[in-house]
């Protein structure tokens, strides 16, 4: 007789992890460096440390450490919203009328509303610690400047947030939290940096993109002391902190012998998806386990599925070191939809590199079909889903109806990264009808992976 699974299952406040998985570690062929836009040469420790903080330049370039220890003042952080639950989704389940059993990973039970305040408070420690007077920083959607505001306030560190336009205009709510915790909002593209006002200049109606905030936040960074740049995805120091994302859920599972058969995630930059399946990919790269790990993306911005495996820039200014990733090309401006987390051109160069190696899936879906998702996950299971989260409850939905024709009883987990009550005007847009889907045609991303950049 199968034990019975709680509603939501919950780990003990002892039983949060105390040290981060460092993924690369056990990946046979690693992700390719970081390089210096210059040189074409991997870059050093020296060479990043004017942007990064010291140590989070050392975990950045760590491919051999399994594990790194948590501070104690990082875990007593944790402990105010962490363990968050593993929920089962029963009546999900009663509702598609399907024999897959469904898990979510609930990272939204935190005032900034998603995952992102892992590694934002972990950013803001070693920032601290270093005696920084602040920190300049990108946001999408706004959960990741909300994270970092609210990290900042807590250490006591100044906080400047570059917002993309459409994200800034869309979601003024969401902009107010930050500046409640203390951070200045300042619009992206802007008239405050070199790169912003380029940027107007050649697009003057431009809704902006990540690739164009992060240029802001990099350069506003770099030309005040005292102030160093961070970054809420796509970097293997950010992965390696939503690592508690992954342990935790893997520490709930076995505690009821559970095996999942999929694991799915949303994939932008990659933190939070690297950070759920890396404990995971790792059995999988040992050799101990196998698991099929889907990473669902927009149609909009299709960096896996119709991106390029090369070294690209990471911002749209083109003053950022060369990453090998997926990537659309650094000067892709995806079209203004509502999934604003996921509006980067390319992908975390670990993601990119299991992909690559067929490791991993991924799929792209269109966003009238995720708010459909969204709406049916919000009626039954009674939490409003963010649009980021929804591709993976999209993709859960279709995998669950696939067990639905062929009577597979598979165990589906995915990970619900945050709430969506910051964006009621992309759930009006799609109860109005007034929702369409904007798909790039193969010569835009044709043009824009035209210019990317030389490297021998």
């Amino acid at each position: 007789m199968e034990k019975k699974i709680p509603y939501k299952i919950y780990l003990a406040e002892n039983e949060i992890p105390t040290q981060w998985y460092n993924v690369r570690a056990d990946m046979k062929n690693k992700p390719a460096p970081l390089l210096n836009p210059g040189t074409g040469q991997p870059l050093t420790l020296e060479e990043l440390s004017p942007i990064f903080c010291e140590e989070l330049c050392r975990q950045e370039l760590d491919n051999d450490t399994a594990y790194f220890d948590i501070p104690e003042e990082i875990q007593n952080f944790y402990k105010m919203y962490r363990p968050s639950p593993l929920v089962r989704a029963y009546f999900l389940e009663k509702a598609l009328g399907t024999p897959a059993k469904i898990y979510y990973k609930f990272e939204g039970n935190n005032t900034s509303g998603s995952h992102k305040l892992n590694s934002a408070i972990a950013q803001a420690y070693y920032a601290k610690k270093q005696g920084l007077k602040g920190v300049t920083t990108e946001t999408g959607a706004g959960q990741w400047g909300t994270a970092m505001s609210m990290a900042c306030a807590y250490f006591g560190l100044d906080c400047k947030v570059f917002m993309v336009k459409c994200s800034y205009e869309q979601k003024p709510f969401r902009r107010e939290v930050m500046r409640t915790y203390g951070a200045q909002v300042t619009p992206s593209p802007s008239m405050t940096t070199n790169v912003g006002r380029k940027l107007l200049e050649e697009f003057p109606d431009t809704t902006g993109s990540l690739g164009c905030a992060i240029s802001e936040a990099v350069e506003a960074a770099v030309s005040n002391e005292g102030y160093r740049y961070v970054l809420g995805s796509v970097l293997n120091q950010v992965l390696l902190h939503q690592t508690v994302i992954g342990l935790e859920t893997k520490a709930a599972l076995d505690k009821y012998g559970i095996k999942p058969d999929i694991i799915i995630g949303c994939a932008g930059g990659g933190s939070n998806l690297g950070g759920l399946i890396s404990p995971f990919m790792g059995e999988k790269l040992r050799g101990e386990a196998d698991y099929r790990i889907i990473a669902v993306e927009p149609a909009s911005c299709p960096s896996f599925t119709r991106g390029k495996f090369a070294y690209d820039f990471c911002d749209t200014g083109m003053i950022c070191p060369l990453a090998k990733m997926y990537t659309l090309g650094s000067q892709f401006i995806p079209s203004a939809n509502h999934a604003g987390g996921l509006r980067f051109h390319g992908m975390s160069t670990i993601l990119s590199q299991l992909y690559h190696d067929g490791l991993m899936e991924a799929r792209a879906v269109e966003q009238t079909s995720v708010f459909e998702a969204a709406e049916m996950f919000a009626r039954v299971e009674g939490t409003l889903p963010a649009p980021e989260s929804s591709h993976a409850i999209r993709a859960a939905i279709d995998e669950a109806l696939k067990c639905k024709e062929t009577g597979e009883a598979k165990t589906i987990v995915f990970g619900l990264t945050g709430t969506g009550y910051f964006d009621l005007k992309a759930y009006e847009s799609f109860n109005d009808g007034t929702m369409s889907d904007v798909i790039p045609t193969d010569g835009d991303i044709a043009a824009s992976l035209a210019k990317l950049p030389e490297v021998k």
